[in-house]
């Protein structure tokens, strides 16, 4: 659950107009677990239901930087429940600021190093929170040259490893033959110092990028292609699905391009947005896929929403279990 993906009513747009001014300010002071001492903050990490899981997660390097190859997504902490409205909100009325920097810090605690998120001013600040506390966690971050987004310029300050292209515009704009637009945000990323990824959902963008040897460091490579337009899932199944179309076989699909492109790639609903999380058994038949199914170059991305089981500690325990490297 890391992207983004379509729009809809449970998504709520950044406002771009002093993003940086604002997220520098922060409302650090009003967060309790700023001034907790170690012991609280053990505790915060342990998460709900217990102590970390043994082990270490196994890496990845992309450019100079060495990522676990289970990094923690965003969307159950930005409210993008790809399901309800209710649900949706359910999601952002538990993460608060003070739960944001929680959840990132157990995620910390528990061996994940990297955090893959959007754009978004309690996201920021809960990393500038941790970074001051000595936190190593690194930030990949999904934007766009669309309006609603902060420039580039005031995202790169905040100092991502890498930018990455939102894999809904990506669709879009290689379905209108404006796939330059994409190229350009890459070209523009790289003279602004950062590492540059391209998400899609659709694997037919992942393989002509990879085909035309664009520079990107990295893709983002989702499982199911939620953004397949109406007509061609009518042409598919002859009938349209109420909601975002996850398919059995989009995930197969997406895995063969995955293993053909050279460059590493981050897979991420390997869950389908909770539609495989209804037993511990779909949850890790869906990490053992995931895993045997990409490259020992790639990871996965997974959104957490740790309010009713440690949801963080266990998928660090199927990561180390099913994505050690051979």
């Amino acid at each position: 659950m890391s992207d983004r993906d379509r729009g809809g009513s449970d998504m709520v747009a950044p406002n771009r107009r002093g993003f940086l001014k604002r997220v520098a300010a922060g409302a650090v002071a009003a967060v309790g677990s700023q001034a907790a001492g170690p012991a609280a903050r053990a505790e915060e990490a342990k998460g709900v239901g217990g102590a970390a899981p043994s082990g270490k997660l196994p890496t990845i390097t992309i450019g100079k930087h060495t990522l676990t190859r289970l990094v923690a997504g965003s969307n159950p902490v930005a409210g993008y429940s790809h399901s309800t409205q209710n649900l949706a909100q359910h999601m952002r009325e538990f993460f608060t600021l003070e739960e944001t920097i929680k959840f990132a810090k157990r995620c910390e605690a528990a061996g994940i190093n990297t955090w893959q998120t959007s754009c978004s001013e309690k996201i920021h600040t809960a990393l500038r929170t941790i970074h001051e506390q000595g936190s190593k966690l690194q930030w990949i971050c999904l934007t766009s040259a669309q309006p609603i987004e902060p420039p580039l310029k005031e995202v790169v300050a905040l100092k991502p490893i890498a930018v990455v292209h939102h894999g809904g515009v990506t669709d879009t704009l290689f379905r209108l033959g404006k796939q330059e637009l994409v190229h350009d945000f890459i070209k523009k990323a790289h003279d602004a110092g950062v590492m540059a990824g391209v998400s899609a959902h659709n694997p037919d963008n992942i393989k002509a990028i990879a085909d035309k040897g664009w520079e990107n460091d990295l893709f983002m490579t989702c499982f199911y292609y939620v953004t397949r337009p109406a007509k061609e899932i009518r042409d598919k199944l002859g009938t349209v699905p109420l909601g975002e179309p996850f398919l059995e076989s989009d995930r197969v699909d997406m895995s063969k391009v995955v293993k053909q492109v050279k460059k590493p790639c981050l897979a991420f609903k390997i869950l389908a947005a909770g539609r495989l999380a209804w037993t511990k058994y779909a949850v890790e038949g869906a990490f053992r896929f995931a895993f045997e199914n990409i490259k020992q170059t790639d990871g996965v991305i997974v959104g957490m929403y740790p309010r009713f089981s440690d949801e963080i500690s266990h998928n660090v325990e199927l990561a180390i279990k099913h994505g050690m490297l051979a």
